[in-house]
């Protein structure tokens, strides 16, 4: 039963490092003709579904598709801080991380229960 509430969070964690590098990868590239870009970025998104779809299908049932995209939000600002920080050379600001901060909390009330 763990498995099935941990697989799905794993898979989008791997997922969201191949997106973001295909959204925002190429902004490191800007010398780079535009459809290359594209067509790496679309190449580079190609394992992000074969990790998102199996990981939105085996999660839901045990988290509703809102919850599931509530995580999935949540892992990308996560991924992306670091990628930011990382790939990119750009530092995440206090005001960065309080805005973050308020998106997490926010994301909080999905997981509490609702009317019956």
């Amino acid at each position: 039963m763990a498995t099935q509430a941990w697989l799905p969070i794993l898979l989008l964690l791997g997922s969201n490092v191949f997106m973001t590098f295909a959204w925002y990868g190429h902004l490191r590239h800007k010398h780079a003709p535009l459809l290359t870009a594209i067509a790496i970025s679309w190449l580079i998104a190609l394992p992000e579904y074969i990790l998102q779809v199996p990981a939105n299908r085996l999660g839901h049932g045990h988290y509703s598709a809102a919850q599931l995209k509530t995580i999935q939000e949540i892992i990308t600002l996560s991924v992306f801080c670091v990628f930011s920080v990382t790939y990119l050379g750009e530092p995440i600001r206090w005001n960065h991380l309080v805005a973050f901060g308020l998106i997490v909390l926010a994301a909080g009330f999905m997981f509490l229960p609702g009317d019956p």
